[in-house]
């Protein structure tokens, strides 16, 4: 019996995202005879497309920062003349995650206002801790074998870096960023909270209106937008990794 395309799983997902996102209102016949006493039973104030649109707006930004400053910070400390900034780096990283988003976007917001650049950044600080921690990880973990090889073949610091540590790297470095996406897709939601436009708008309308119709659409949305993630990192991961071996 032949196996299931190893894309079938994350295709039916994606389209259960893009089906639900587009045809929601349809629903509304159903919500209202299990919610009889919420009116409208679907949320309507925007879109739901414009709304997972902003929030895969917010946690691309974020999540992209994140990549840059924990590829940075890895590489240097990887590097003979970063290795004694690694514990520092390390202690950053660990304070980073130890502040929940929530603190962060209180402290955010009166320097920075309402909206999206306060959810952005406990994103990005949030996101930062499992992509350094993988990057110094993937880095170390390159054969010291590999690295001499290359050395006497005459590469240059640079060039060992951008053609062998990183590459072999790369499916280490992958699975921290496959973790940080999927958690800054979840906690977008908090941003709703300070005025950001995200999925968790509908959340946050939801339990403030007592409409739990809203809570339950959001949450809907939210979830499979964060399973497809994973699978299309899943994918991806396999894919580095047939390539790598």
């Amino acid at each position: 019996m032949a196996r299931a395309p190893a894309w079938l799983p994350f295709a039916c997902v994606a389209t259960a995202l893009a089906l639900l996102t587009a045809f929601m209102p349809a629903l509304a016949p159903l919500i209202h005879r299990a919610f009889p006493e919420v009116e409208p039973p679907v949320y309507g104030f925007a879109s739901f497309a414009s709304l997972l649109l902003s929030h895969a707006e917010i946690v691309a930004a974020a999540s992209l920062a994140s990549i840059a400053a924990a590829l940075a910070a890895g590489v240097f400390v990887t590097r003979p003349a970063g290795r004694d900034f690694r514990p520092i780096v390390g202690a950053i990283a660990t304070i980073g995650q130890t502040f929940p988003p929530v603190a962060v976007l209180a402290v955010a917001v009166p320097v920075l206002g309402y909206g999206d650049l306060p959810t952005f950044l406990a994103l990005a600080i949030y996101g930062f801790l499992p992509i350094v921690a993988n990057v110094v990880a993937g880095i170390e973990g390159v054969p010291g074998s590999v690295r001499e090889a290359a050395r006497g073949m005459g590469y240059s610091p640079l060039r060992l870096l951008l053609e062998v540590e990183l590459p072999l790297a790369a499916p280490v470095i992958l699975a921290g960023v496959r973790v940080s996406v999927v958690i800054a897709i979840g906690t977008a939601t908090i941003g709703s909270t300070v005025g950001a436009v995200t999925l968790g708008t509908p959340i946050i309308d939801g339990l403030v209106g007592d409409k739990l119709p809203y809570v339950i659409e959001g949450a809907a949305l939210v979830a499979l937008l964060a399973i497809a993630t994973d699978m299309a990192f899943d994918l991806l991961e396999r894919h580095i990794t047939r390539r790598s071996s």
